[in-house]
């Protein structure tokens, strides 16, 4: 088996508290991420031979955070150098991407300029089995659209596994176009479909039962889960496995499980339930790492599901983009919670 190559953004997260303090000690904490990173870090983490491929400027900013990506074992061969700027965001600390008081600046990035026609593909596919992207992606511009495309049809060309997150950013999607008018002709291409059932809604039209929130009923969204899966694979015939996570927030705690369609059988994970977590970014990244380190091993289903269940609970309480647990702390922290 080849790398497992992870195309996407690096970002910086900058955290103000909401209290404004960190203009008094003049201190402002950042980490180093973006969701195909997470993917990448917990993947070389855990034993998986993980490469990265985005696009940074040159400058010395820019080499230190390539050194960074080395350290954690990651083959940062397939970067590409061009553009002027690194995409950055800023999020309280706590809150996850969905929160409404996330604010991105990544107009212009190097990643958002990237055009297709620059990629050597033979070079960054070298080696390489198994292509992961997410919808973040083509929700930049059209160029990052083109250019995800350009990815997915030359990693079909070659027998390449392709798995996408459907996660859904609401306030990037500012050049004309909803992700139901991309998605679609992305999706087409991949073998793994991961997110939950109203990203599916929303991105590739699988439509959900209106009363399912308000009936908080864990059968019915498993019913629903079974149910946008098949249609997936219906409109998506090269697709094998599509996967949905359900996270509910209490207060300062969660209530979370995951299911895994594939040969015609729903797989359920098991739930946990937490009163009180640390950091909600990159749980999901931590779900797809998991869902991917499963796969690649072979391993049976129902040992995919659980383990990608519990990576991503785990990394609530990791005050960081990316996981620093490996397998068997993750087995270990999760009993607890059990529920």
């Amino acid at each position: 088996m080849g790398k497992v190559l992870n195309f996407g953004e690096l970002l910086l997260r900058i955290c103000p508290d909401p209290e404004g303090n960190w203009l008094k000690v003049n201190n402002l904490p950042f980490f180093v991420g973006g969701a195909e990173l997470n993917v990448a870090t917990a993947l070389s983490l855990w034993g998986i031979p993980s490469a990265y491929m985005t696009s940074l400027p040159r400058n010395f900013l820019a080499e230190q955070l390539v050194a960074y990506v080395n350290e954690l074992g990651i083959d940062t061969s397939k970067i590409e150098y061009q553009g002027e700027r690194i995409g950055l965001y800023y999020l309280h600390k706590g809150k996850d991407m969905k929160n409404a008081g996330v604010i991105y600046d990544r107009s212009n990035s190097s990643f958002a300029t990237l055009a297709t026609g620059v990629v050597n593909w033979d070079e960054a596919f070298k080696d390489i089995s198994w292509f992961h992207f997410s919808a973040i992606c083509p929700a930049l511009s059209q160029l990052t659209v083109d250019l995800c495309e350009e990815a997915l049809i030359e990693a079909s060309k070659r027998n390449i596994t392709i798995s996408i997150d459907l996660n859904f950013r609401e306030k990037l999607w500012k050049y004309g176009k909803a992700p139901i008018d991309v998605l679609p002709s992305l999706v087409k291409y991949c073998d793994v479909v991961m997110g939950n059932v109203w990203a599916a809604e929303k991105m590739l039209g699988i439509t959900v039962d209106e009363d399912l929130v308000d009936n908080d009923d864990k059968a019915q969204y498993l019913q629903q889960a079974e149910r946008s899966s098949k249609l997936i694979q219906e409109q998506f015939p090269k697709c094998k496995a599509v996967a949905n996570t359900f996270r509910f927030d209490h207060g300062q705690g969660v209530r979370y499980y995951s299911c895994l369609y594939t040969d015609q059988q729903l797989y359920v994970s098991k739930q946990y339930m937490a009163e009180k977590i640390l950091d909600k970014v990159g749980s999901g990244d931590c779900y797809m790492a998991g869902l991917i380190y499963g796969f690649y091993q072979k391993q049976q289903v129902q040992e995919i599901l659980d383990f990608a269940t519990a990576a991503a609970f785990s990394k609530l309480f990791i005050a960081s983009d990316a996981t620093t647990l490996k397998p068997e702390e993750i087995k270990e922290i999760v009993i607890k919670y059990e529920n």
